[in-house]
């Protein structure tokens, strides 16, 4: 079986092959559901008002269109390398370069957002502690979680998710007695998504600016792909996790961004604290609020989790395809590449740093410069499936591309996102210089 599939790929054998199908979801969700619902919601709310959940349905389109390119070539090719390994294939060496890289920068940074987010909800509690030491301690705890064995990692995962899934099943139906007058109090009923300004406040243009933010909830359908390369049985279970993280996700987003712009007016959500944990200390129920911090604490560190799986494994994937040093390449007994990880986990340390010199603005900061290589690599997988389906026209893929493109030149609109597009030019210019200084290393 092995002899039949490309050398990329057979390059990047030794990973222990023990995720199931429901792992594989839960590893997707643990690293989509985190602070991009339960922080940065509070942003796309205010630049689209209540109509932030027609920029959530865009969304979802654009993701399921990603999520069946994604699928067909991780069934044909289940690598840990997914989709640098697919547009080394079928695009270029340099573009399997490029997307490796930039998702495992962006992955880097996405870790320390969700850690530097974690420390704001451990402010809840402890204000006189300083953000970094939170920081420092979380990131400690991951780094040792990652060196179990995948199958183990997978369980623990799992129950991560498993938390903030029923936390947020449990929120839908507070939200919804209480929209409807079904706990003795008047019915605030449906007025918060038409009054103060109306539906849509900022019309199409804050609808679409709203997709800028709602699309980094989204960001970790393509964990999937990842995974693959560690699935017990890729051509059953790919499909199946695929199915389960985009229909689950979207579904989860757009009841939960509903419910919570009926609750709360608009204009009083933001980024200073969870807009979930500000709903429920409105609702006046004794110790809600204290529980819902805790529920987005426990998100934040699953979607931690869940990135450090995939940076370890990207940065694996660049050493098995010579780009970096052999030695991060190298597994343990267990199938884990904690070379990879122990390095990868120095990027933590730049979040610690960050959190401790810009404590306002890092959350806001890390946001941009993830979201550039986010769009990036969703830009490039789109590419490679039109590439892989040659002759044959993959219209959804073609759609998904141009509506990649066009948010991605539209956070220069965005407030708080002009960073995006800063950083894409000189990133881009610095991949050119890092592959050939690469392929100087190899010669």
């Amino acid at each position: 079986m092995l002899d039949d599939q490309p050398p990329e790929l057979r390059k990047e054998q030794g990973l222990a092959r023990q995720l199931s199908s429901a792992q594989q979801t839960t590893m997707a969700l643990g690293g989509a559901i985190g602070t991009g619902l339960f922080l940065a919601s509070g942003l796309s709310v205010n630049v689209a008002g209540p109509a932030v959940v027609v920029s959530y349905v865009i969304v979802a389109v654009l993701s399921l269109l990603l999520g069946r390119a994604l699928t067909e070539m991780a069934v044909a090719h289940p690598t840990a390398g997914a989709f640098g390994v697919y547009a080394a294939l079928y695009l270029s060496p340099f573009a399997g370069y490029a997307v490796r890289v930039s998702y495992w920068l962006m992955q880097v940074i996405a870790t320390g957002a969700q850690l530097v987010a974690s420390s704001i909800y451990m402010g809840y509690w402890f204000p006189g502690v300083p953000g970094a030491v939170w920081v420092l301690a979380f990131s400690a705890l991951l780094l040792y979680l990652n060196t179990l064995a995948v199958g183990r990692l997978g369980t623990l995962e799992y129950w991560l998710v498993m938390i903030k899934v029923v936390a947020l099943i449990i929120f839908a139906g507070l939200a919804i007695l209480v929209v409807f007058g079904l706990t003795g109090e008047p019915a605030i009923g449906l007025r918060n998504l038409t009054e103060h300004q109306g539906f849509a406040p900022f019309g199409i243009s804050g609808v679409w600016l709203g997709c800028c933010f709602a699309i980094y909830s989204f960001i970790g359908v393509e964990i999937v792909g990842v995974t693959s390369g560690e699935a017990s049985d890729p051509a059953e279970t790919i499909p199946r996790a695929m199915r389960r993280m985009v229909f689950g996700l979207s579904a989860i987003y757009i009841v939960t961004i509903v419910l919570l712009t009926a609750l709360t007016p608009w204009n009083q959500l933001g980024v200073g604290e969870s807009p979930f944990v500000r709903v429920m200390s409105g609702l006046g129920i004794p110790g809600a609020a204290g529980v819902m911090n805790f529920v987005v604490l426990s998100a934040a560190l699953s979607s931690s989790n869940a990135n450090l799986y995939l940076i370890a494994r990207t940065l694996f994937s660049l050493a098995r395809a010579g780009f970096v040093s052999p030695a991060l390449g190298v597994v343990t007994p267990r199938g884990a590449p904690v070379n990879a990880l122990l390095v990868s986990g120095l990027g933590l340390g730049a979040a610690v740093l960050v959190r401790a010199f810009w404590p306002d603005s890092a959350y806001v900061w890390f946001f941009g410069v993830a979201l550039f290589g986010a769009l990036f690599v969703w830009l490039m997988i789109f590419v490679t499936h039109i590439a892989y389906s040659a002759p044959v026209v993959p219209f959804g893929s073609w759609v998904g591309a141009a509506l990649v493109a066009a948010i991605l030149f539209s956070t220069w609109w965005a407030p708080g996102l002009r960073s995006t597009l800063l950083a894409g030019g000189p990133w881009l210019a610095l991949l050119a210089v890092g592959y050939r200084l690469s392929k100087v290393r190899s010669a």
